[in-house]
């Protein structure tokens, strides 16, 4: 419910959605496509510190540059940037801990052998300044300690770290040789480091210490004993301190531990301070985390993007990058409506909207029945390049078939960049553009001027050129066939070009005949109400790479075709 307004985010979401006549896209209009296009590779799907994984933006880049992609597009989650309903408060009054409804849970185990340990939620001592309930004592003596790992549900407590404070209430009741309490704090993967980890070592020294060795930062905090004291710990200055060649906003908070050897300990009031979070704070600051990183990488261009998590998932390329309202809790509603509608929301605000990993929710019958049905749901891009490809790939030809055009994309969704292509998904897409500018590469996705392919095994070009001019993504009307040149460059041993035909009309399965070129160039004659797509096959039978369809109507859809693929006959 919007507090303001009175309103539901479903019904804000409808209203919007039904002031807006059409989509806010870029448009190629009717003229030919420019002589000089040059093929731009791209990530599409990618995750920083401002999601739940392990990846810094540097990492990412790092990646960009070992594999030779041109563009990453940054597309965190929107919940997430803004850390709506993320954890703000531990007060240790059991092992489960619910905050609106969602649970902190904490786990025990040992490191080493203690001589002896013990642990428990205690009603006194605790904090004067909790206001009640219980506190964690924890002992440990000998050669070992005991460790309390803290674990947020559905990652609620993981946030960037650049505008992000942690306080802890401590009571020291006993601290021996060489011990204390261990705040542990896990961050980000970072480049030539791994993934980066700070150890607040308390109690047992007079001053401030700051030392690094490789991923591992000791930060040394003295501790009054037998006192209760709040100790506040600013994340990125000790970053800073520990790492200065990192930037330290580009780092998430994504593990949290507490350990005790040598000694006995009470905690008490964790918590969770996120100064710029309200409203749209969460995205101007990301983009200045994003900005400081990119001054390191003048050679990758990069752009924000948006993952709209509430509802289907959507990366939202272009626009105003206005956060949508979310819901209280925040949980992921698969209504296809409220979608859809959230599709007509982002359109009014500018950019394409693209559906990610479709099948997460619909088998492929339900998919294909869906986006036919539904106009899939009014995307502009749908992720075809990722697994399960050929399921898929059938979707794509029943949506074909039926003349409902979105361009298909490659996606990794890599969240913690430490090989990108040993991530489960590892496709890149590419399009024929004249730049790597924003709005030439948001032209090109919404011409369909675009193939994917797959990181590790296949970087070639693709194309569907009519008359020396590439068409790829273009929908003509007419009655006469059409002559294309299908082409696809730098095969790998033992590959082969598919041509992919199939009919225009209606049905929910495929209409397609496969044939193999001989090698990676192929003229067809494309007939009036048939469409014309290629792939590149392996030896070991994967489809490795995938152009978007050319159609040829035989007349006029009673449907626009839209303005970005209106292409005329070139004879």
């Amino acid at each position: 419910m919007d507090r303001a307004t009175g309103l539901s985010r479903r019904g804000v979401l409808l209203a919007a959605g039904a002031a807006v006549a059409g989509s806010a896209l870029p448009s190629a209009g009717a003229a030919a496509a420019p002589a000089k296009l040059l093929p731009v590779s791209m990530a599409t799907h990618i995750h920083g510190p401002f999601s739940e994984g392990l990846a810094s933006y540097a990492a990412h880049l790092e990646q960009a540059r070992k594999y030779k992609v041109d563009v990453v597009w940054f597309t965190d989650h929107d919940f997430r940037i803004a850390a709506y309903g993320h954890r703000q408060a531990v007060h240790f009054d059991g092992a489960s801990e619910p905050e609106h409804g969602l649970d902190w849970t904490w786990k025990q185990h040992l490191v080493g052998k203690p001589d002896s340990h013990g642990t428990g939620f205690v009603a006194a001592p605790r904090s004067p300044q909790d206001g009640g309930g219980k506190a964690l004592r924890l002992a440990a003596a000998g050669d070992g300690s005991v460790r309390f790992d803290g674990v947020a549900w559905n990652a609620m407590a993981n946030a960037c770290v650049a505008d992000t404070e942690l306080t802890l209430d401590v009571l020291p009741e006993q601290v021996g040789a060489g011990g204390g309490l261990t705040l542990e704090v896990q961050l980000s993967n970072q480049p030539g480091k791994g993934i980066l980890r700070v150890a607040y070592h308390i109690g047992g020294v007079d001053n401030v210490t700051h030392k690094a060795a490789g991923a591992l930062g000791t930060v040394r905090r003295p501790a009054k004993p037998g006192v209760w004291q709040r100790l506040t710990f600013v994340l990125r200055d000790d970053i800073a301190k520990l790492w200065p060649d990192v930037v330290a906003g580009d780092n998430a908070l994504t593990g949290l531990a507490l350990e005790v050897r040598q000694g006995r300990f009470v905690v008490d009031r964790l918590t969770f301070t996120r100064s710029r979070r309200a409203g749209q704070a969460g995205e101007q600051l990301r983009a200045e985390v994003i900005a400081a990183v990119a001054k390191k990488y003048p050679d990758v261009t990069q752009f924000r993007a948006l993952e709209v998590s509430m509802v289907r998932h959507l990366n939202w390329f272009g626009g105003d990058l206005t956060l949508p309202a979310f819901p209280t809790p925040p949980l992921r509603n698969n209504d296809a409506a409220l979608t859809a509608s959230m599709v007509r929301w982002l359109h009014a605000h500018g950019g394409l909207v693209c559906w990610n990993h479709p099948m997460d929710v619909a088998k492929r019958d339900e998919l294909a029945k869906l986006i036919v049905s539904q106009a899939a749901l009014g995307v502009d891009l749908v992720e075809i390049g990722r697994s399960p490809v050929e399921d898929l790939l059938w979707v794509y030809d029943v949506a074909a078939r039926n003349a409902v055009f979105f361009t298909a994309l490659g996606s990794s969704d890599d969240h913690d960049a430490t090989d990108w292509a040993a991530n489960e998904e590892h496709f890149v897409s590419h399009v024929w553009s004249p730049t790597k500018g924003r709005a030439d590469l948001l032209r090109a996705l919404a011409a369909g001027a675009a193939w994917f392919t797959d990181l590790v095994s296949y970087r070639g070009a693709m194309d569907l050129r009519v008359g020396g001019v590439s068409y790829m993504g273009a929908v003509l009307v007419g009655s006469a066939p059409v002559t294309v040149d299908v082409s696809a460059t730098k095969l790998p041993k033992g590959a082969s070009l598919e041509i992919v035909t199939g009919k225009v009309g209606t049905g929910l399965t495929p209409s397609t005949t496969v044939t193999a070129a001989k090698t990676g160039k192929q003229q067809v004659k494309v007939q009036p109400g048939t469409y014309v797509r290629s792939q590149v096959r392996l030896k070991d039978k994967t489809v490795a790479g995938v152009s978007n369809p050319l159609w040829l109507l035989a007349k006029a859809p009673a449907a626009p075709i839209p303005a970005a693929r209106k292409r005329a006959l070139p004879y």
